[in-house]
């Protein structure tokens, strides 16, 4: 199976750490983000990737090379410009033939990535998002009524659920035919894929995921180490 992993954005919100390192190839413990990334793709039976490169791409081709060491084999697409997350997927189109996954290469999760596939295509889907499901504790207690104002129950600050697009998504290759340079998955690809009735589901899953966007996040995670452990052993 082949994924696509996308490496090219600049990272503006973690600066000043991406001044001079790229975003996917900020350490965590000992490893950059991106090998994590990596290693939880092959885990799963991906073993060719396709790397979208730009921004400072050379520390990320010197570090994984050919993708040998690592288990897999790894080719490189590079943004000679600011193309967006769905825009920067375009210069994959000649190599894609079958269903194929995109992920995003600063973002640390332990989805089992097999299971998704198999679930975009047992549905028979164009494209399918993996939503992880989070839980939002209320400060208060919640009273649900009729239409009449009696209480029909009360709960102690209940967890409110919602579904967050993780920025994982499973595509058949045709695709291609509704991306243009600069166009975004969420603003621009979903919606017209919906327009024109194609089926489009949504994987709910569990597992950690975290888009590590923000100095507090990296600081965080770099501060408690065991979540390192935690994705590197797949618990």
């Amino acid at each position: 199976m082949k994924a696509i992993v996308l490496c090219g954005g600049k990272g503006t919100r973690l600066r000043p750490y991406t001044y001079s390192i790229p975003k996917p190839m900020l350490p965590l413990g000992k490893k950059p983000i991106l090998e994590f990334a990596i290693s939880n793709l092959k885990r799963y039976g991906f073993e060719e990737i396709y790397l979208t490169v730009g921004y400072l791409k050379e520390q990320i081709m010197d570090y994984f090379g050919d993708g040998s060491k690592f288990g897999v084999k790894i080719k490189y697409f590079t943004e000679e410009k600011e193309m967006n997350t769905a825009g920067s997927i375009l210069p994959c189109k000649n190599h894609i033939d079958e269903t194929f996954l995109v992920a995003m290469g600063d973002h640390l999760t332990t989805i089992n990535a097999k299971k998704f596939v198999d679930f975009h295509k047992k549905k028979g889907a164009f494209a399918t998002l993996a939503l992880k499901r989070t839980g939002v504790p209320l400060e208060y207690g919640v009273a649900h009524t009729d239409a009449d104002y009696n209480i029909l129950k009360f709960e102690e600050k209940p967890i409110v659920q919602n579904l967050v697009n993780s920025g994982i998504y499973c595509f058949e290759p045709e695709v291609f035919d509704y991306i243009k340079v600069g166009y975004d998955f969420a603003r621009d690809v979903f919606p017209a894929l919906m327009k024109d009735k194609k089926k489009v589901c949504g994987y709910i899953f569990d597992e950690y995921w975290i888009d590590i966007g923000r100095v507090p996040d990296y600081e965080h995670l770099n501060q408690t180490i065991s979540i390192v452990d935690l994705v590197t052993h797949g618990k």
